[in-house]
């Protein structure tokens, strides 16, 4: 029998009809996007049709006007990221090479601007408050006059603490520095502040779509060098051939995404309400209400995450980013949160979503708490 499915931040159940949009473009429509007869025109245009779900589910949970921009196709986040910060870096002016970034921010990122730094950025990392929420006044301190970019993350892949980027992006753009934004665990699920940004990337397998394919949204006027040279298929700035049916299934993923909106909401809030209920002998880290609720990072003095993860074989949820598992150091978020090493080994996520039903997460909790207790008891 499959294990119940706790692990939404890592990856996510493909939708069903996702899976029944992309088997054509797999089993009989072929045609390379990029090639001028009838079926490189129908792949293309299959490609534009999801270019535009992807835009509108962007712009969900938005009012008024929001600026111009184009989406381009990636392979996924991690690309979209080192595109978006490595493209715009290269554009800066001389004088404009400080970039200032979060402690909380995805591996992708922070790896990203380490490699700038050995290219004679200047990089700032501003710590968070124990709640893992960014100091306003303190992230304005890091700002100066060379300021020329600055990363942050909507909402934390770990801890789903939501970040304010309208007020990041505020300052910033007051010190004429672009604002790139990782919106990859918050699309569909909180509005994405579209008006306050420059870059946002996103990923489809975060959101019930196929892996291997994300998207950069790049504002009109801002400049930002390839990253990948070629044949600049995607729009002269990515080069590689573009799959039709993961761009499709991207594009399906963002349309349930606008048409699920309400009832997804409801049903994370009423998983969410079930879990803290159930799980009341554990720590919550991070603030409980300015998050993203179906992400559920908490601890409990006395246990050993990798150990419970051993034990609880019936579910499967994580230690922590599914990108640093194995690595056998303690979260980067979670440190920067104030945690010692034995509190972030003794930490868990839970991720939970549309697919996951409300016997199977109680189930789960009870397995995982269950556990828990024979831990504590032994160590007493």
């Amino acid at each position: 029998m499959s294990p119940i499915y706790l692990d939404y931040q890592a990856t996510t159940p493909i939708a069903p009809e996702v899976a029944a949009a992309i088997r054509p473009w797999i089993e009989e429509s072929f045609g390379n996007p990029h090639s001028a007869h009838r079926l490189g025109r129908e792949a293309a245009a299959v490609i534009e049709i999801a270019r535009g779900h992807i835009d509108a589910a962007l712009r969900l949970g938005t009012a008024g006007p929001l600026p111009a921009a184009r989406l381009f196709f990636t392979s996924g986040a991690t690309e979209a990221a080192n595109w978006g910060l490595k493209g715009a870096a290269a554009r800066l002016p001389a004088n404009k090479r400080r970039i200032v970034t979060l402690a909380t921010e995805h591996a992708c990122v922070l790896d990203s601007l380490a490699w700038l730094a050995t290219q004679g950025f200047d990089i700032e990392i501003v710590p968070v408050a124990a709640d893992g929420i960014v100091d306003i006044s303190r992230f304005a301190g890091a700002l100066t006059e060379k300021t020329g970019l600055v990363a942050a993350m909507l909402v934390n892949n770990e801890i789903g603490v939501i970040q304010p980027i309208a007020e990041i992006a505020a300052l910033a753009h007051a010190r004429n520095a672009l604002v790139f934004c990782d919106a990859v665990q918050a699309l569909g699920r909180v509005p994405i502040p579209l008006e306050s940004c420059d870059l946002v990337t996103v990923s489809s397998h975060k959101v019930h779509g196929p892996k291997g394919v994300g998207a950069l949204w790049i504002r009109a006027g801002v400049a930002v060098d390839p990253l990948l040279h070629g044949g600049g298929q995607e729009g002269g700035l990515r080069s590689g051939t573009l799959s039709p049916a993961l761009c499709v299934g991207f594009g399906e993923a963002a349309r349930l995404l606008v048409s699920r909106a309400d009832e997804d909401h409801v049903h994370v809030a009423r998983l969410w309400s079930v879990a803290r209920t159930q799980l009341g002998k554990w720590t919550l880290n991070g603030v409980a209400e300015q998050r993203y609720h179906g992400n559920l990072n908490i601890r409990r003095d006395g246990v050993d995450s990798s150990r419970l993860l051993s034990e609880v074989r019936q579910v499967a949820f994580s230690a922590g980013s599914a990108c640093a598992s194995g690595s056998g150091r303690p979260s980067h978020v979670l440190s920067a949160l104030g945690l010692a090493d034995r509190q972030a080994r003794s930490s868990i996520r839970i991720g939970f979503g549309r697919y996951t039903k409300e016997e199977d997460l109680v189930r789960a909790l009870t397995l995982i708490d269950d556990a828990a207790n024979r831990q504590q008891a032994f160590a007493a």
